[in-house]
């Protein structure tokens, strides 16, 4: 295999380790662990340091590392003043703040997402030669629906869903009581 893409991998590898990473401490900082991942931030960082020894000729990769491990060390410094914090008792977890910004609109959302993908998967079901539409244009779509039905019905809860009719995907609306 060329060098050029060996690199390519390993920078890739970095990259979704450190996304995982990321996601460890924030779950970490949460709550939901009881220990920092530790191991996988040496072994990660292990992997930069050894990456920064080597010479990078092409411009293209030694940006990248560059941006990456730029964006290791940011993290890093994140991750230990916030652990300072926690050690001296000042960090404050913003559980409670999370769970009252639950409004409507982020279920909404949420069931937008599930209905998406109940239209991705009768898509696919179907066998469609089409591609379906963007998730951004289906939500847009599903907001101006709501809209149109609202001002009929009133300002009642509107309901979608994904039903398959004459071997096709259609979205079926319904105004609540």
């Amino acid at each position: 295999m060329d060098e050029g893409k060996v690199f390519q991998t390993k920078l890739d590898q970095i990259a979704t380790e450190m996304r995982a990473l990321e996601l460890l401490y924030e779950r970490y900082f949460s709550g939901e662990e009881k220990r920092a991942p530790l191991k996988e931030r040496n072994a990660l960082e292990k992997k930069l340091r050894r990456l920064t020894t080597r010479r990078i000729i092409r411009t293209d990769h030694r940006f990248r590392f560059e941006s990456l491990s730029s964006r290791y060390h940011t993290y890093a410094t994140r991750w230990d003043r916030v652990q300072r914090l926690m050690d001296e008792g000042r960090y404050v977890r913003h559980l409670d703040r999370r769970r009252s910004n639950i409004s409507s609109s982020s279920r909404q959302r949420d069931n937008y997402d599930t209905l998406y993908d109940s239209l991705i998967l009768a898509h696919r079901e179907c066998s469609m030669a089409s591609p379906p539409p963007g998730r951004s244009q289906f939500n847009s779509f599903l907001e101006r629906q709501k809209a149109k039905i609202q001002e009929r019905f009133g300002k009642r809860e509107v309901e979608f869903r994904i039903v398959i009719e004459n071997g096709k995907p259609k979205l079926r609306a319904k105004a609540k009581k």
